[in-house]
């Protein structure tokens, strides 16, 4: 077995569906709640777990175009921030604030080095088709990240080619800003190669918790990056269907959290949110939650379940609230016929480590 299989007691079971009177799925994952201090206050599994965060890095990501003054040098909105922060739907909305945020950073969307995918927006996609239209980089998912990306190159006079590449300067800029947010050493990254091209980071559920808890409760970092993530997170709050779209969890659920957290999910079954100081009786400080499902997540909503749940047990959301979100909680399952045939629901209790 190499350095790299996954150790036993990493992942915890959270998540079951049944059929009838049995279990038939399991699924496993690991949880970090960790506030702006740097106290590990819950988990399920082992916070120590080492994953990629995938796009739940973006916020992060953008800091620093934000602290160095990048907002009021191209006019930026707050509304193109949140896509900067964003795994959008391709709505047409989303694919002009891409352009918007290309026009006034000197860039093209030729420019963009994310590729192509159709809408996840079913609707789009089809008037798309119905209008013989071909699916460009502004639908992809990243656009406004890699927009984002390039903004920051024009900003601080680096080449936008190659704006990819891991050894590029903008790159190497990102990772040492976010390792400083995670409070890690660079070198302990490890690194990979992201859906859209873009270098992916690798680290501990408890590092990940706390960058997101410091986005939401800055107030230990210098002002400049202080302010840019409260920028950031205002971007998120204020334009919540930016950051994903109607329907979809992360923007559900910072409409529904008016103003209290902020949500970004990542591919591979990875979700952080961010709690604003005040909201959890768990501290008087910003919390973060990493989530990793083991399995991937294929099905696309048990890291939203084993969020929500979380959420819960921190005390960091009401009752009606989940109401407000019962898409995305334990509930029945239905087959075509409309039949209830089962349940998806969790099974786990966080361990909190401070009262």
């Amino acid at each position: 077995m190499d350095n790299n299989a996954i150790k036993p007691g990493t992942y915890a079971p959270a998540v079951v569906l049944t059929r009838g009177d049995i279990v038939e799925s399991l699924h496993r994952a690991a949880v970090a709640v960790v506030d702006a201090g740097g106290t590990l206050l819950a988990s399920l599994g082992s916070a120590e777990t080492v994953t990629y965060l995938r796009s739940t890095a973006k916020p992060l990501q953008a800091i620093t175009l934000v602290e160095n003054g990048g907002m009021g040098h191209f006019g930026f909105s707050h509304r193109e921030l949140s896509l900067m922060c964003a795994s959008h739907c391709g709505t047409d909305r989303h694919a002009s604030v891409a352009a918007s945020i290309q026009e006034k950073a000197g860039v093209k969307e030729t420019d963009l080095l994310c590729g192509v995918h159709p809408p996840l927006d079913k609707e789009t996609a089809e008037e798309m088709i119905l209008r013989g239209e071909k699916s460009t980089p502004n639908r992809h998912q990243c656009s406004g990240k890699h927009s984002g990306m390039m903004a920051n190159c024009k900003l601080h006079g680096f080449p936008i080619e190659k704006y990819i590449d891991l050894k590029h300067p903008l790159q190497q800029m990102v990772m040492r800003t976010n390792a400083e947010m995670w409070d890690v050493v660079p070198d302990s990254i490890r690194v990979g190669v992201d859906g859209c091209s873009v270098p992916v980071f690798a680290i501990a559920l408890k590092n990940a918790a706390l960058g997101f808890a410091r986005l939401v409760d800055p107030e230990d970092l210098s002002p400049g990056r202080a302010s840019a993530c409260r920028q950031i997170a205002q971007a998120m709050i204020e334009y919540p269907e930016m950051v994903a779209g109607n329907g979809r969890f992360d923007t559900e659920l910072m409409r529904v959290g008016g103003g209290k957290l902020i949500a970004k999910m990542g591919a591979e079954g990875f979700q952080s949110v961010g709690v604003f100081p005040g909201v959890s009786h768990l501290s008087s400080r910003g919390i973060g939650v990493a989530v990793k499902v083991e399995d991937g997540d294929l099905r696309g909503e048990t890291a939203a379940l084993i969020a929500l749940e979380a959420l819960r047990q921190m005390d960091a959301i009401s009752s009606q609230e989940l109401d407000e979100l019962k898409p995305f909680t334990s509930r029945p399952i239905y087959n075509w016929r409309k039949m209830e045939i089962g349940r998806i629901k969790t099974i786990f209790a966080l361990e909190f480590w401070r009262s």
